[in-house]
């Protein structure tokens, strides 16, 4: 069977009159520029900015990309033209577009991995006694710094100084694998790629900011109403991540959480916690999303 078939004899495909996606399409674009408006702004002056252009710039995610609303897979859009061409997308009928469900055997893959993960993230208790160390980690006893543009609060052999204080208690590979070469056998275990299903855990920072990853690389299959959700608490845990990093960032308006000191740990902690809690939400979310692609892709797979 011919996708064009499939989707005719699909019994939960819904089209949406161009009214009422476009009106969805601009309260996402709104809200999106609520989030980082101000920052694009500076960014097409020429600025950077040592906390956002992370969300962009690692992720390898375009504003342009993140600005294009999506309905999800199962719901066409009608009279839909700026469609043509887009990644992921089947002209269904003239001007009726939809996520296009060979797309969606395309990321057969993807979609088994990010499940397989988020549910054995899901399955763990949250560790919340990294106290964002891993920052401080990347800049242990070496001239390297990753920000250049800004200094350290407590110059270098401050920083080194906090470290040797405690224990690196890391288990996100992507965080690790920056390590300063120093710091890398201080950690409480090595962590590899391969073995990254079994190490991620909810109370981890940058998994929980990673939900915006997996969910950019499920669109056009997921709605952007989750994505933009997912794009909001990296957002919350990038300014964490920042606040509690051994840069000096209050030139950006950014007061800092000194992790360094008793107060500055239970500060994190209580942040990191609401973070955390927000992020089991989003990943129960996304685990529905995942089930729910497998199984309309069984679907298609069988009428193939």
């Amino acid at each position: 069977m011919s996708t064009a078939d499939y989707l005719d004899h699909s019994p939960d495909l819904r089209v949406l009159p161009a009214s009422e996606w476009q009106a969805a399409a601009r309260e996402h674009r709104d809200r999106l520029d609520r989030l980082v408006g101000p920052y694009l702004e500076r960014r097409k002056a020429g600025n950077t900015h040592p906390v956002i252009d992370f969300l962009f710039s690692y992720y390898g995610n375009k504003p342009a990309q993140l600005r294009r609303w999506h309905p999800g897979f199962g719901i066409g859009l009608r009279d839909a033209g700026e469609y043509k061409g887009a990644r992921g997308y089947y002209e269904h009928e003239r001007g009726v577009f939809t996520a296009d469900p060979a797309y969606l055997a395309k990321r057969r893959d993807t979609i088994e991995f990010v499940s397989r993960l988020l549910t054995a993230t899901a399955q763990r208790p949250a560790q919340l006694s990294c106290f964002g160390l891993h920052e401080w980690a990347m800049v242990y006893r070496t001239d390297e710094v990753r920000h250049q543009q800004v200094p350290l609060r407590l110059g270098s052999a401050g920083t080194d100084q906090v470290v040797e204080s405690m224990s690196l208690r890391c288990t996100h590979f992507d965080a690790f694998r920056f390590f300063a070469p120093e710091a890398v056998g201080r950690n409480a275990e090595p962590l590899t790629r391969a073995d990254q299903v079994a190490t991620e855990q909810p109370g981890c920072l940058h998994a929980n900011m990673d939900l915006y990853k997996w969910g950019f690389k499920l669109a056009p299959l997921i709605s952007s109403d989750l994505l933009l959700d997912c794009f909001e608490l990296a957002c919350a845990a990038r300014e964490l991540d920042m606040r509690a990093s051994p840069y000096d960032l209050t030139d950006f308006g950014y007061e800092p959480v000194r992790i360094e000191t008793p107060t500055g740990r239970a500060d994190y902690v209580r942040a990191q916690a609401a973070i955390a809690e927000r992020a089991d939400t989003l990943r129960d979310r996304m685990k529905t999303a995942c089930a729910e692609l497998s199984s309309a892709q069984a679907g298609f797979d069988a009428t193939s």
